[in-house]
């Protein structure tokens, strides 16, 4: 049963703009270490960074609330076959857990100036 769905749009330029005004403090508030190092890995880093970004903003948008948590409580990787997963921790994995929350299903796709992303909440 589907529980939420959430969708975000970013511009790149707003990405690369953030993360060259304010550097190390702004990625340390909006990723974790292991979300920046694999951004920096990139062939692009603020693209990567910018698609991140998005999926946290739907994946709020999906439960309907930011549950008083933060960026950092949602983890947004790659497997090793290059798709991308959602872990939660944190606030958002209560809430997770008190709505029987089990699946976070996500799309991400970028274009050279925009990345949207795309969230489906699955519940037990």
């Amino acid at each position: 049963m589907i529980y939420g769905i959430g969708i975000d749009l970013i511009k790149v330029a707003r990405m690369q703009e953030a993360v060259e005004r304010w550097g190390n403090k702004f990625l340390k508030r909006v990723f974790t270490e292991e979300e920046i190092a694999h951004c920096y890995r990139a062939r692009n880093p603020y693209l990567s960074f910018a698609v991140r970004f998005a999926a946290k903003e739907a994946l709020i948008k999906a439960i309907g609330t930011t549950a008083g948590a933060s960026f950092r409580d949602i983890e947004v990787l790659n497997d090793e076959l290059g798709k991308p997963h959602i872990t939660v921790t944190g606030k958002i994995k209560v809430f997770f857990d008190i709505k029987d929350i089990r699946n976070a299903h996500l799309s991400l796709s970028h274009e050279k100036e925009d990345g949207v992303a795309s969230v489906v909440l699955e519940k037990k």
